[in-house]
C-alpha cells in the first residue's frame, strides 16, 4: 500500500529524531562521549506569546501553523477530528489543539497558558497561547515573561481595541525584544488592503505612545490558512514574509557588553581521593560574554577573583554562552553561598536592599504592606516589606492611580525592602537579571512578579 504524503513525511521525521539521538549522544564502552555534542550546546530556539482579545483567534493561529507544518501527531488529529467543536464551514476547530482544559473546550476561550512546542530544519520552537481576558492577565504574565517575542492579534473587524492596548503595554513592561502584530481575519473583511493599512496607522501611534521600537506587521487569517505558512493567493498586495517564514528568520539583537550574570545554585565538592581539591560553582549563565580569565566580582561580598576554567559535562570550554548550566572555577579559593553572583568586574551588577519595582499582583488577596514576604531571586531567598505603594496603572489607558490597593491581575509600582542585599540590574539595563518573585511564608504561595525599575 503506498503511503501518503503524511505518512512519508513522518517517517522520514522519525529517522531524522533517530539520527539525531545517534549524533548526539555517542555511547562508547558505557560512557557517552561529549565531543559530538561541541556544535549543538546553543539550540536555536525561538520562544513567543500570542495575545489579543477574546475570540481574536489566538488559538486558531496557532492550531493552524501547527497543521500545516504537519506537527500534529497522528493520534492528536484523530481526536479532534472527532471532537464536536466545528466552524460555520464545517471544517475542524484547529483552536482545541491549544485548549487543554475542560472549561476551555466548554466555553471555547483559552483560560491558563498552553505551551507548545514544534520544529522546522531551521528552528525551533516554544509557543505559548495566552488568555486574552484582563481576569488572566497574570497568567499572560507569567508566559511572556520567558519570551523573545510577542504576537498581538488584533482582529481585522474590530481594529485596535482597549485588550490590544492592554497587552502591548505589558509587552513594553516586560522588555520583549520584538512585537509581531498580526491582523486576523483578513477573510472577514475581504481581504482589504486599505483596512489592514488603517490598523497598521493605528497601531502605530500606540507603539509610539509607549515606546515600542520593534513593531512588525502581517495580515492574515488563520481560519483559512493566509499567510500563515504558505503566501496568500488572496492578499497579492502584501510582499511581505508568511508568519512561518518570519518565525523562521527573525533575529535579535545580542547583549555583546560583556553584561553577563553567574548566579550560583550549588557549590560542587566532591571531597574524594581523586578529587580532594575539587571546587566548582554550579550555575547557569544570563547574558554573553562569560569568559576564561575575565576579572570577576563575588557579590553581595565583593570579593574579586579571576575565572581559571568552565566546565560543561566534563569539557572545559572557553566561553559560556547565555543559557547555558556550567561549571566556573576561580582562580582564588574564596567564600561563595547558594544564591550569590559571579558578575564581570568591569560591568557589575547592583547590590541594594531598598529597590524600586513593577509589581504584578497573582493572588486573590490584596497586596498587605504590613506583611512580611519572600523575594525569590534566581536562587537567593530573602525576606522583603513592601515599603510603599507608589502608584497603580489602568493598563488599559496607562494613567497612574494613586491611593488605591493592588489586586489581582493589579499591576503597579512599590518600593520594596529586604532583609539583605539583592543583586539585580534595572531592567531598561538587563531585563533577564531584573526579575523576581514574591511568596506568601504562610501559604508558600507565588503571589507577585516583580520587574525591577531602579534603587530606591
Amino acid at each position: 500500500m503506498t503511503k501518503s504524503p503524511r505518512q512519508q513525511w513522518k517517517t522520514v521525521r522519525k529517522q531524522d529524531i533517530f539520527k539525531e539521538i545517534k549524533d548526539r549522544l555517542v555511547v562508547i564502552s558505557g560512557e557517552i562521549n561529549y565531543s559530538n555534542l561541541k556544535q549543538t550546546t546553543k539550540m536555536n530556539i525561538l520562544k513567543f506569546i500570542t495575545a489579543g482579545s477574546v475570540d481574536d483567534g489566538k488559538s486558531t493561529l496557532i492550531g493552524r501553523l501547527l497543521y500545516d507544518t504537519d506537527s500534529i501527531l497522528d493520534d492528536q488529529l484523530e481526536a479532534i477530528q472527532k471532537a464536536n467543536r466545528k466552524n460555520d464551514d464545517g471544517t475542524v476547530d484547529l483552536a482545541i489543539l491549544t485548549d487543554g482544559l475542560k472549561a476551555e473546550r466548554e466555553q471555547g476561550i483559552t483560560i491558563d497558558v498552553a505551551y507548545k512546542y514544534f520544529q522546522t530544519e531551521n528552528r525551533k520552537f516554544i509557543i505559548a497561547d495566552a488568555p486574552g481576558h484582563i481576569q488572566y492577565t497574570r497568567n499572560m504574565v507569567t508566559g511572556a515573561s520567558n519570551s523573545d517575542l510577542i504576537i498581538v492579534l488584533i482582529d481585522a473587524r474590530k481594529g485596535v481595541i482597549e485588550q490590544t492596548k492592554r497587552h502591548s503595554f505589558l509587552a513594553k513592561l516586560l522588555s520583549l525584544k520584538k512585537v509581531l502584530v498580526c491582523v486576523n481575519k483578513m477573510d472577514m473583511v475581504d481581504y482589504e488592503q486599505a483596512v489592514f493599512e488603517n490598523i497598521k496607522h493605528d497601531y502605530e501611534q500606540l507603539a509610539q505612545k509607549l515606546g515600542l521600537t520593534h513593531v512588525d506587521y502581517l495580515p492574515v487569517s488563520a481560519l483559512k490558512g493566509d499567510n500563515i505558512v504558505h503566501k496568500s493567493t488572496r492578499m497579492n498586495w502584501y510582499e511581505g514574509p508568511s508568519l512561518l517564514d518570519y518565525l523562521e528568520s527573525v533575529e535579535f539583537e545580542e547583549n555583546t557588553n560583556e553584561n553577563w550574570r553567574f548566579p550560583v545554585q550549588w557549590i560542587v565538592r566532591p571531597q574524594t581521593d581523586e578529587l580532594h581539591d575539587y571546587r566548582g560553582y554550579a550555575g547557569r549563565v544570563v547574558g554573553e560574554g562569560l569568559s576564561v580569565d575575565d576579572k570577576v566580582l563575588i557579590l553581595p561580598s565583593g570579593t574579586e577573583s579571576s575565572i581559571k576554567a568552565i566546565e560543561l559535562n566534563g569539557k572545559h570550554l572557553e566561553k559560556a554562552e547565555n543559557g547555558q548550566s556550567v561549571i566556573v572555577h576561580l582562580a582564588d579559593d574564596v567564600d561563595i553561598s547558594r544564591g550569590d553572583v559571579i558578575v564581570s568586574a568591569e560591568n557589575p551588577a547592583l547590590a541594594e536592599r531598598q529597590f524600586e519595582a513593577n509589581i504584578c499582583w497573582f493572588d486573590n488577596k490584596p497586596l498587605d504592606t504590613a506583611q512580611v514576604y519572600l523575594i525569590q531571586y534566581h536562587s537567593k531567598l530573602t525576606k522583603v516589606k513592601i515599603q510603599d505603594v507608589l502608584h497603580k496603572i489602568d493598563i488599559n489607558t496607562q494613567e497612574y492611580l494613586y491611593n488605591e490597593p493592588i489586586k489581582l491581575n493589579d499591576i503597579g509600582k512599590v518600593e520594596v525592602k529586604a532583609a539583605e542585599d539583592i543583586i539585580f540590574d534595572r531592567a531598561s539595563d538587563n531585563p533577564a537579571n531584573a526579575r523576581a518573585i514574591l511568596i506568601d511564608p504562610r501559604t508558600n504561595l507565588t503571589v507577585g512578579a516583580l520587574i525591577i525599575e531602579n534603587v530606591a
